[in-house]
């Protein structure tokens, strides 16, 4: 089947029709078509087996007996089927084998109802990881937004009322902001930071984005303090004495300082007395750079 890494991108235009493997789908529902529907006693005897004994090979006849289910459940999805209807498939699947390990037959439901639940589950979250090449729903308040927001904007527009982002935000039952954000993500398509505006050589999309951070100028002239700065404190260091310039460039200086404790015993005096010399030697710092800024 089809893999992830080579799957196209949904596109609901005649275009896509011409991507169906044909030959791959009938080949598949020829498949399935081996396999014979279960009946409801034995569906039932089936997940009991599963649940109770944990029996592989009552799972792997469920599943069997259930592929049909899947190929329904996925015809629903008309406007991604035609593209990828073997990779919607692999992922209902999927969903199938999880219902059959997680089904309580205890609890009254239809076995059918509840992997129905599941299939669909993972058909969605295929759909919404891969519709993009950028992912648009990795949170839950985006996939929520992700399965209802157009429907939300359909239904104000069936009542004549416009779908402002206050009344969807209410509606759903989420914050404006992301009401916004996912809108502009389903709205607008992706567009290649290279593609070109209008054929070559017209620039491309990557090249109209501004820069992050300060401009040239501001750039230029942070370099020349900078370098004002080095030089200051380099003509300056002649004018320390050894217990300042071993503070500067033991402490003030180095990607790992070395402790008060360290210095004192380098000058056979005491951590205070080094404090005092830093602070004082600080000050000088400052005044220089203060200066050069100037």
């Amino acid at each position: 089947m089809p893999t992830v890494a080579s799957l196209p991108r949904y596109r609901n235009d005649s275009a896509s029709y011409s991507k169906v493997d044909y030959a791959g789908v009938s080949r598949y529902l020829r498949e399935i078509g081996r396999y014979r529907l279960l009946s409801a006693e034995e569906t039932v005897h089936l997940t009991r087996l599963v649940r109770e004994e944990n029996s592989q090979w009552a799972g792997r006849e469920l599943v069997a007996g259930n592929l049909r289910l899947v190929v329904r459940v996925v015809m629903d999805f008309q406007k991604c089927w035609m593209d990828n209807f073997l990779d919607l498939i692999q992922e209902g699947n999927l969903g199938l084998a999880r219902a059959v390990r997680k089904f309580d037959p205890s609890r009254g439901v239809k076995f059918s109802s509840y992997a129905g639940y599941w299939i669909r589950a993972y058909v969605l979250k295929f759909i919404m990881d891969n519709c993009r090449l950028v992912k648009i729903g990795t949170t839950q308040v985006q996939r929520q937004l992700f399965y209802r927001l157009n429907r939300e904007r359909q239904l104000l527009s069936v009542q004549g009322l416009e779908a402002q982002v206050p009344v969807l935000s209410a509606r759903l039952k989420v914050k404006e902001r992301e009401v916004e954000a996912m809108g502009q993500r389903l709205d607008n398509s992706e567009l290649s930071l290279e593609a070109s505006f209008r054929g070559e050589g017209y620039g491309e999309p990557g090249l109209t984005l501004a820069a992050e951070g300060p401009g040239v100028e501001d750039y230029v002239a942070d370099q020349e303090v900078i370098c004002r700065c080095r030089e200051r404190l380099e003509a300056e260091i002649g004018n320390l004495n050894d217990r300042e310039r071993a503070i500067l460039g033991q402490r003030l200086l180095a990607e790992e300082p070395c402790t008060l404790a360290v210095i004192a015993a380098q000058f056979g005096v005491s951590r205070e007395r080094i404090r005092q010399i830093e602070a004082e030697l600080m000050v000088k710092l400052r005044v220089i750079l203060q200066q050069v800024a100037v």
